[in-house]
């Protein structure tokens, strides 16, 4: 029996798998319990496949290496897949970028034991950085997932509104298995796709159903962010889908009622702080990158709700087609094939 799967969703990983794989063979204290890891390549086109193979030919065996390929693109599809095939009771969730300290495996599986009422928990995060982050980055630093908050172990309350991401999240594989739905409302396709924080939304649906979501110091990784993710344009893009994905995680917190009542309130609120923002630092957006995107952040918090019905308007009519073609071609296949009478 498996007590902890480390899970690895990964697309064109092939350089960064290694660093994350050489850290994996030295973990410390994992003796006392049985764990395994997977790579989910989720589709990729480099040799993300090949750089597994050759990890697999010499790995140990008392932690088996194991490789699986998602086909359908999305990080939700892709801890969706690692939650399928892990044996674990725990899963351990690592990007292709985030390199655990040696004794990472350890206190995450030590954690379990320690907090049953924990259906996930996330790690503290740090950034090693390949070029020095803009002035104020830390105003943004959660946006790259970099998380640290404190030495001392908490749990995330509901009112807080606060939640750890999904790189270094450790859930019960059960937990996750029973709350989160197969297909998530913001199903990250990349940032072509306009959205993101589709592990806060998974995270939602565990604790709506009533279970306890922790900060864990004591799991530590290293978020391996190179210079193209520093740069101005990349920062904006990113806090655009984070902004344009505000509003399906808001009305995740609120019941029925509430919706109809707080929507116009968060949107004049929005406005409000978009308008202050603007006019305290609207003169220097374009030169300082910390403003802009805080600004981008605040404009798309604005427009998410109607860029939501959006989509959602558009995936119904793109599944009402598909559903009509597939009736259509039913009715067809189930036609009697008429012939000449004798």
């Amino acid at each position: 029996m498996i007590d902890f799967t480390v899970a690895i969703p990964t697309y064109n990983g092939a350089t960064r798998l290694p660093k994350v794989l050489e850290r994996l063979l030295h973990q410390l204290d994992t003796e006392h319990f049985a764990w395994e890891i997977i790579v989910v390549d989720n589709n990729s086109e480099d040799h993300t496949a090949k750089v597994v193979r050759e990890y697999q030919a010499n790995w140990p065996q008392a932690y088996p290496l194991k490789y699986v390929f998602e086909a359908e693109p999305g990080a939700a599809f892709a801890r969706n897949r690692a939650v399928e095939e892990a044996r674990g009771k725990l899963i351990g969730f690592l990007d292709d970028d985030n390199l655990p300290e040696p004794d990472w495996v350890a206190a995450a599986y030590e954690f379990a034991q320690a907090h049953p009422q924990a259906g996930a928990y996330g790690s503290q995060i740090h950034g090693l950085f390949e070029v020095e982050p803009p002035h104020n980055f830390n105003r943004i630093a959660s946006f790259l997932a970099i998380i640290q908050r404190g030495q001392t172990a908490h749990r995330y309350e509901p009112r807080q509104k606060m939640l750890p991401p999904g790189a270094g999240l450790v859930v019960r594989r059960q937990v996750w298995r029973l709350s989160v739905p197969k297909r998530l409302v913001l199903n990250n396709k990349g940032k072509e796709a306009g959205l993101a924080s589709e592990d806060l939304e998974a995270l939602l649906h565990i604790q709506k159903a009533g279970w306890e979501i922790w900060y864990n110091p004591d799991m530590q990784i290293y978020h391996d962010i190179p210079r193209w993710r520093l740069e101005k344009n990349y920062l904006i893009s990113l806090a655009r889908c984070i902004g344009l994905s505000r509003h399906q995680l808001r009305m995740m917190r609120l019941k029925n009622w509430q919706k109809p009542l707080l929507i116009p309130v968060y949107f004049a609120n929005d406005m409000r702080r978009l308008i202050m923002h603007w006019i305290k630092y609207g003169g220097v957006a374009k030169k300082d990158a910390i403003a802009a995107c805080e600004l981008e952040l605040l404009r798309c918090s604005v427009i998410s709700p109607f860029f939501l019905w959006q989509k959602q308007y558009l995936d119904f009519k793109i599944a009402s087609k598909i559903t009509k073609k597939k009736l259509a071609d039913l009715q067809m296949k189930e036609q009697p094939v008429s012939g000449k009478s004798r």
